[in-house]
């Protein structure tokens, strides 16, 4: 905004006998030196002269009449004079026919007009128009009355011209300040000043900071809005649109796995063997089109869960130092029609202009599952189209790789794994007890742990442990050790994390009689005296009386190698393990004080006896055949299978009741040192057979 200044008319209405008042002491009249002027409103006005003899004023002094007129009126210089006259000559005073704004002030009251100029602030635009405005008034600069401006017109006239500023010897002289007191005066008034400055200083840089939060903030939610869904679009900032997820976003951008091979992945050898090809093809694809091959198109990964799938597919495009597309099969899955095919779309473009890379899909049976009609998702099928559209449109030398991963594999589409889209299928099993071994020792390097420590012990002990299952054991023991204090992981921080694992956390709080805990140990040790005693029963590992999830001891069995398969001398030794418990409760408390703890002993021997005779053609008089849905055959046959186990189990349980009658002395040894220890390894079990003693804990 402009800030101007222009003269204005300002008319000042002031009553005839308020000025008669003023002036009745001045005895003489001056008739032609001054009258008052005052324009109307009226198109046309009609002007009348007046002068003091008309008012009864006739005897007026002129000295005290000038001074009157000095005082109360404005002077007018000789050049206002002179414009203030009319064509004929007449004076500058004239009257004005001036409406009040009451009716009765109109009629009983006469008013003299004063027509004055005025210094007026206004403020407006800068335009052309007002500036040709102001250069027609020639008014540059105003002109200043050097008269005496009335009482009632200070308040008009220095509204906008602001309060004089006084100087401060001027103010020491007013206020009478003593001079030994006007240093402090100044000294405090400084003082006050430079406080009143630094108060409007961070008053100032307050508001500033104010502002600029204010700003960023504004500027974080039109963001923040602009990126809503349902909200934001491409095409305007704040355009409304149904959806934009147009495309997977969150999946195009690529990752190096330059830090990740194939010495990362451990006891999966025959898997990295096969992969070791597709390494090939993406380093070097001449050396196979060469020749009119063909580069696969997709290899598929199929194994139990934690088994190392997505390291595999990690290691392959860390091997072949190319980019990496990770995307989860439920990542497709959209409740809006297409944004499943579109993000399909995006990925393999994105892919495409990236090659050689590898594309990794975890959990393919989520997106590439078998298509079927469903009036509820009549869309449904679109995006596995749409991938089988993708994986079909490559041209024979592109150098995209894709590797899905999935644990059912027979859930996918028939049309997904067929030759020309996943030419590859690598089974990823569970690592066997020498991959246990490596992944146990490549996990123990990464903690502190006792030399003496066999990681093969614990791989022998751990059948059926993933990679995964391995990593949560070392990584349990670590923890174990460092609530106990301890600066380095040894082999009992691992036993406890495999027991913790296999059958729970220990049960320390809970309270055991002692005749509760003497038919335990007496149980426990009649299956480690069957199992030490057994020809080709497993290997003792460990038996404990400290209870663990729902039982209350148990004895564990350490295999020295994988079993790929058993003989029946093997599963008939299994089940006098199991029946050992049972055996020595009866032997020890007599029947009539035998327990429920040996049901779970009997699930596992009848269902050693049941495979026996049904599925393993281990029965004489059923021969070898396999009966594998059992109602389905006849009453004889159901009668005859149900008589074989019956007699495997009772053959079972007299082995075992004549082994612990024969070895009643180390049955009543072991028994007690479980009671004193709780918990003894293998080493500790034979010394207690053999009579010796054990040292002390």
């Amino acid at each position: 905004l402009l800030s101007m200044f222009y003269f204005m008319s300002l008319q000042v209405t002031v009553p005839l006998s308020h000025l008669i008042n003023v002036i009745h002491s001045l005895k003489s009249s001056v008739v032609t030196s001054s009258t008052a002027t005052c324009k109307s409103r009226k198109p046309k006005e009609h002007v009348q002269m007046w002068n003091l003899r008309d008012l009864g004023l006739s005897d007026f002094g002129t000295q005290q009449l000038d001074e009157l007129v000095n005082r109360v009126f404005p002077h007018l210089s000789p050049r206002e004079a002179s414009l203030s006259l009319g064509i004929e000559g007449k004076t500058a005073w004239r009257t004005s026919h001036l409406s009040t704004h009451s009716f009765n002030s109109n009629k009983h009251a006469d008013f003299i007009c004063l027509h004055l100029l005025v210094w007026v602030q206004s403020r407006g635009f800068k335009t052309l128009r007002s500036k040709t405005r102001r250069l027609q008034s020639g008014f540059d600069r105003p002109v200043e009355s050097e008269g005496y401006t009335p009482s009632f017109m200070k308040g008009f006239l220095t509204r906008d011209k602001g309060i004089d500023v006084e100087s401060l010897d001027s103010l020491l002289k007013n206020k009478n300040i003593p001079d030994g007191q006007q240093d402090a005066f100044k000294r405090g008034f400084a003082e006050g000043f430079l406080k009143a400055q630094a108060l409007t200083q961070r008053t100032q840089d307050s508001l500033r900071r104010t502002r600029l939060i204010l700003l960023v903030l504004l500027l974080v939610g039109l963001y923040g809005i602009s990126k809503t869904p349902f909200i934001s679009g491409k095409g305007s900032f704040l355009s409304l649109r149904f959806r934009t997820t147009s495309g997977l976003d969150s999946a195009v951008d690529p990752v190096q796995m330059k830090n990740v091979t194939f010495e990362h992945v451990k006891g999966v050898e025959e898997a990295k063997n096969e992969l070791q090809e597709v390494v090939e093809f993406l380093k070097n694809p001449q050396k196979f089109t060469a020749l009119g091959g063909k580069l696969p198109k997709g290899v598929l990964l199929v194994g139990p869960p934690g088994t190392g799938k997505t390291l595999l597919a990690r290691a392959v495009a860390g091997e072949a130092d190319v980019p990496f597309y990770y995307a989860s099969g439920s990542e497709f899955d959209e409740m809006f029609v297409g944004v499943g095919a579109s993000r399909i779309r995006n990925l393999f473009r994105e892919a495409k202009a990236n090659a050689p890379c590898v594309i990794f899909i975890d959990e393919l049976d989520s997106v590439g599952g078998k298509r079927i009609e469903s009036p509820m998702h009549p869309y449904s099928r679109q995006t596995i189209n749409q991938l089988l559209a993708e994986m079909d449109g490559f041209k024979p030398n592109e150098g995209v790789i894709i590797i899905g991963a999935t644990n059912f594999p027979e859930a996918l589409d028939n049309a997904l794994i067929r030759p020309g889209r996943f030419d590859m299928q690598v089974t990823v099993p569970k690592p066997d007890v020498k991959g246990r071994t490596e992944i146990l020792n490549w996990y123990l390097k990464k903690i502190k742990v006792d030399p003496a420590i066999e990681a093969s012990i614990i791989a022998r002990g751990t059948v059926g442990f993933s990679g995964a299952d391995l990593e949560n054991l070392v990584n349990q023991a670590a923890l174990k050790a460092a609530v106990d204090g301890k600066d380095m992981v040894t082999m009992k921080e691992l036993e406890f994390a495999k027991d913790k694992i296999l059958m729970g956390p220990e049960r320390r709080s809970a309270e055991i009689d002692k005749k509760n805990k003497l038919i335990t140990a007496y149980h426990e040790s009649g299956h480690a005296i069957v199992a030490y005693y057994t020809k080709d029963a497993m290997p003792i590992n460990k038996a404990t009386i400290m209870p663990r999830g729902p039982s209350l001891g148990h004895v564990s069995m350490l295999p020295e190698n994988d079993r790929w398969s058993e003989t029946r001398s093997q599963l008939l030794a299994q089940m006098d393990v199991s029946m050992g418990g049972r055996v020595a409760e009866e032997i020890i408390f007599g029947h009539e004080y035998i327990t429920t703890g040996a049901s779970s002993d009997f699930d596992s021997a009848t269902k050693i006896a049941k495979l026996m005779v049904t599925r393993f053609g281990m029965c004489e008089k059923l021969g070898v055949m396999t009966y594998s849905d059992m109602t389905e055959q006849s009453p004889e046959t159901q009668a005859a299978v149900e008589h074989e186990v019956r007699v495997l189990l009772k053959e079972s349980y007299e082995r075992a009741k004549a082994l612990l009658k024969s070895h009643a002395k180390e049955h009543k040894n072991l028994a007690d040192a479980l009671l004193m220890y709780e918990t003894l390894d293998a080493k500790e079990i034979q010394l207690v057979l053999e009579g010796k003693t054990l040292e002390t804990r």
